[in-house]
């Protein structure tokens, strides 16, 4: 069984929404501030709070939305056009915001609310299926970048914020609603959502840029600190922003940018950390086992994942300790019952440190203690065959480096 990040199933298309800028303004510039103040309008916007201003193109007879913020800082609503002649835009987007400069979509609803995020998620179909990034991947880089992970791995203070703007953006960045029109006749509201191009490649390719930094801290480690579950981790979470970077670069061609070298995916790290899993022996040492029976449970778990058990000196040490005591259980009709207890520690040797504990008892009762023994024993070999891969490889899967 392979070690994963997790089991990877590219199913779910996240809502697209952060910063751009009106056909009016050629600036193709976005510092990563402005980027994360505009994702945050962005997520503002699709909860229901304030909108992006609104570009030229709307007509006499406009309307606030009431959800407007009121901090002076922070974008003003999309005043919504109310007159009677409908905008250009409504049936042909690309006449008003060309393709050579705009990716656009317009969506419409009874409410402004869904309008705009039909809009939105009309916009994100342009790019179809390759954008799309597996959700437990996405959670992970962003966990990481919330827990300061990434921090320590690029000493860039530029990049460190590029970083942070990325992981806040659920993302396409530079995707913004730029004009409502409300449809009195039919109650009906329009929305253009609108990406320009140039802000949304610039800002692309400096994720991308340091996101591959922290890639090449991650992996140029000697043999010796490689085979270890540290190195095991840098090359899983190298993989999981690799993956990140392949959607980011998907989008890039999409627009008709330059996109910056690097791994086309994480495939190369991955395979790279299954490989680090196969040279990790872990030692099994069991106390009060019967015929090798929970060691041999465990080392079928641990061949699950690809681990060798066992060898001489091993870094790791699988240390299991087993009791096995009576229960009085007066007036049953099973004479003899007993208590199985089982605890197992998953240690790193080389600072004394438990890795990964494991524990469990049950009981159970028969005529004879020979097999009341047989039958705890039976009821060890089944648990941990049902839960010791899955819990260590859950283990696994959470484990990001962090830089000494």
């Amino acid at each position: 069984m392979k070690i994963v990040l997790s089991a990877f199933c590219f199913c779910l298309l996240v809502i697209f929404a952060a910063c751009g800028s009106s056909p009016a303004n050629s600036d193709s510039g976005a510092s990563a501030a402005e980027a994360q103040a505009a994702a945050q309008a962005a997520l503002n916007r699709m909860d229901g709070g304030g909108q992006s201003p609104s570009s030229g193109g709307q007509t006499a007879g406009v309307q606030q939305s009431s959800s407007a913020p009121q901090s002076g800082t922070a974008p003003q609503s999309v005043a919504v056009n109310t007159g009677r002649n409908k905008p250009a835009w409504v049936d042909s987007v690309d006449s008003v915001y060309g393709r050579a400069r705009y990716v656009a979509a317009v969506g419409y609803a009874a409410g402004r609310d869904m309008a705009e995020k039909n809009a939105l998620a009309n916009l994100t179909a342009f790019f179809g299926q390759s954008i799309q990034a597996d959700q437990t991947i996405v959670n992970t880089y962003q966990e990481a970048v919330r827990n300061g992970v990434t921090a320590g791995w690029t000493d860039n203070v530029a990049m460190q914020n590029t970083i942070k703007t990325s992981a806040s953006m659920d993302t396409l960045v530079g995707a913004e609603i730029k004009e409502v029109w409300l449809d009195s006749r039919n109650n009906t509201y329009y929305a253009a959502a609108v990406m320009e191009k140039a802000k949304a490649a610039q800002m692309y390719t400096e994720m991308i840029l340091a996101n591959q930094d922290i890639i090449d801290n991650l992996v140029p480690i000697g043999q010796a600190g490689k085979n270890s579950l540290e190195g095991f981790s840098r090359y899983q979470f190298a993989a999981t922003i690799a993956d990140v970077n392949a959607s980011y670069r998907n989008l890039l061609r999409l627009i008709d940018a330059p996109v910056p070298a690097g791994p086309p995916n994480g495939n190369e790290y991955r395979l790279e950390a299954q490989n680090i899993v196969k040279a990790i022996p872990i030692a099994i040492t069991v106390t009060n086992d019967k015929s090798r029976r929970v060691q041999g449970a465990f080392a079928k778990a641990l061949a699950e994942l690809g681990f060798r058990s066992g060898g001489n000196n091993s870094r790791y040490v699988l240390q299991v300790d087993i009791t096995i005591s009576p229960v009085d259980l007066p007036n049953n009709q099973v004479p003899v019952w007993g208590r199985i207890e089982l605890s197992a520690d998953l240690t790193d040797t080389a600072g004394g440190v438990v890795l990964l504990p494991y524990n469990f008892n049950d009981r159970d009762g028969h005529n004879t203690p020979s097999e009341l023994e047989n039958r705890l024993f039976l009821t060890a070999e089944r648990k941990i065959g049902e839960e010791y891969a899955k819990l260590l490889n859950e283990y696994l899967s959470q484990l990001l480096p962090r830089r000494g």
